[in-house]
């Protein structure tokens, strides 16, 4: 069997033509923008700023924002040009099918399952303690058979109902989401505003915490995978900024969630690239900004690691404010659960619609427009990690899938560059092969600085994709199986030059 087999690019884009597997175009650049905004910005802000502040890097937290974005922003240019040349859903594992290969094409999507499916449950696990903080401030106690004892059922909940959202339609999720992100960013806009008042010069100082200082009340520090390896002092000091760049990366998971909704998109070749580097730039500016007011505002050793921002608001005796930044954290990560499920369904039809998993999840709902199944599916999945496993544990293993799915994309562009240089590009990503090899090796340096036990986690994730792989995906899929689809795709797609008129 073939597991360098390609999909041709013009195969993918006819596919996404078939009655039983065409989804709704309904987003322009606006909607994507704010998709990309919704996702983006949330738990970076209103969960991990506090732990990467307390235990990583200090007031430097806002240059390890920075870092994190120059990271995503060489990445993204790798995106933005196989987003609008393959306007297909799956986002990097369509791109990796048409250029890596098959077997890399499923590796990509099973690291794509843990990205979505795993960043959906720990932005749940973060909604719960804002709600739970938001009830104790009116005088609600959540019990402890709802919220604790070893179980989150108040994570599940809110799980269920945005699944429920996704089910009926692209359109009306759109909408929702635009609601809350309009609110969201007024909140946080709020929170920069407000907070300027509060600044103590003394606070920033030092910028930049020293190798070995004290972390704040609470924080469990992990050894990078550097460390382990003696190549690096760790928390805090410069390889802090680098180490909390690792953490916080997590924050920006969400322009690559844009590229899953390349399909859905009416004009892909112009909007896709508009979606990634506007909601990009817009939550860079956002996260540099509240990361500084509240490192500001509290001793980085004093910071509450979980509600970092709404503790911020009450040492300085102002609740009233704290209460507003718990509804805004609340309505921030609602929309950030919303559209990494919706990502994360879209990924499994993509691949069930390749047969790489079962094609029954890649029916398209004739009145919603929607994978039903797959939302369904992705929903119940979500709902019972979130229900179980603990923040910091998810948000390290999302942080190294995302950070993979970027090295095999910038690799994607340069083979497909090389494979196809008769595409057309309606955006090519400037300065090739640098651009793609600094995004290679800025996301694998951040990957170095995640923990060991991350790194074990994720290699017997890919390892147990692999068995999937090779026991069921090799066989079934649809180029294993349908020969003359097999056949257009690699004369499509290989043995001919494009043809004019071709939607590339």
């Amino acid at each position: 069997m073939n597991l360098t087999r390609t999909k041709s690019v013009e195969q993918s884009i006819a596919d996404t033509e078939e009655s039983e597997h065409q989804l709704r175009k309904e987003l322009g650049p606006v909607q994507l923008v704010v998709f990309g905004v919704g996702v983006i910005l949330g738990t970076g802000i209103f969960v991990l700023t506090g732990e990467a502040a307390g235990e990583k890097a200090g007031p430097a937290i806002a240059l390890s924002f920075v870092f994190s974005g120059i990271a995503c922003a060489l990445a993204a240019l790798c995106y933005a040009e196989f987003a609008s040349t393959v306007p297909v859903a799956g986002s990097a594992y369509t791109f990796s099918y048409a250029s890596l290969g098959e077997i890399v094409a499923w590796i990509i999507g099973w690291d794509l399952i843990l990205e979505l499916g795993l960043g959906a449950s720990t932005v749940a696990v973060g909604w719960s303690s804002y709600f739970a903080d938001l009830m104790k401030s009116i005088g609600i106690t959540i019990p402890g058979w709802a919220y604790g004892e070893g179980h989150n059922l108040v994570a599940a909940a809110i799980v269920l109902i945005l699944t429920a959202v996704l089910c009926v339609g692209i359109k009306i999720s759109s909408q929702i989401n635009f609601v809350f992100v309009v609110i969201k960013v007024a909140i946080v806009l709020f929170v920069i505003v407000a907070g300027l008042f509060f600044i103590k010069m003394s606070n920033y100082s030092p910028f930049i915490p020293p190798s070995g200082s004290a972390s704040a009340a609470g924080a469990e520090v992990t050894p990078s995978l550097l460390q382990d390896l003696g190549l690096s002092p760790g928390a805090f000091g410069v390889s802090g900024i680098f180490t909390g760049a690792a953490l916080v990366f997590f924050a920006y998971i969400g322009f690559d969630i844009v590229a899953t909704a390349a399909e859905e998109t009416k004009n892909p070749q112009r909007d896709m690239p508009i979606g990634i580097f506007g909601s990009l730039a817009i939550c860079t500016v956002l996260y540099v900004a509240v990361s500084l007011v509240v490192t500001g505002m509290v001793k980085y050793t004093d910071i509450k690691i979980e509600a970092p921002l709404a503790e911020a608001f009450r040492s300085v005796g102002h609740p009233a404010f704290a209460t507003v930044i718990s509804i805004g954290a609340i309505i921030g990560l609602t929309t950030v659960m919303m559209v990494l499920m919706l990502g994360q369904s879209r990924v499994f039809f993509a691949m069930s619609r390749d047969r790489l998993l079962p094609p029954t999840f890649a029916k398209v709902s004739p009145r919603f427009g929607t994978p039903l199944r797959t939302t369904i599916l992705t929903g119940s999945v979500v709902a019972l990690i979130s229900t179980f496993v603990p923040l910091s544990e998810l948000a390290e293993l999302v942080n190294i899938g995302t950070l993979f799915a970027f090295v095999l994309v910038a690799i994607g562009v340069l083979v497909l560059r090389r494979s196809r240089p008769d595409l057309k590009r309606a955006f090519r990503c400037p300065g090739v092969p640098v651009v793609p090899v600094l995004a290679v090796l800025t996301a694998f340096y951040l990957m170095l600085n995640l923990p060991a036990a991350t790194w074990i986690r994720f290699l017997i994730w890919m390892a147990l994709g692999l068995v999937v792989y090779f026991v069921h995906g090799r066989r079934s899929s649809r180029l294993a199986t349908d020969p003359e689809y097999a056949r257009n795709s690699a004369v499509d797609g290989q043995n001919q030059p494009a043809r004019s008129g071709d939607h590339s």
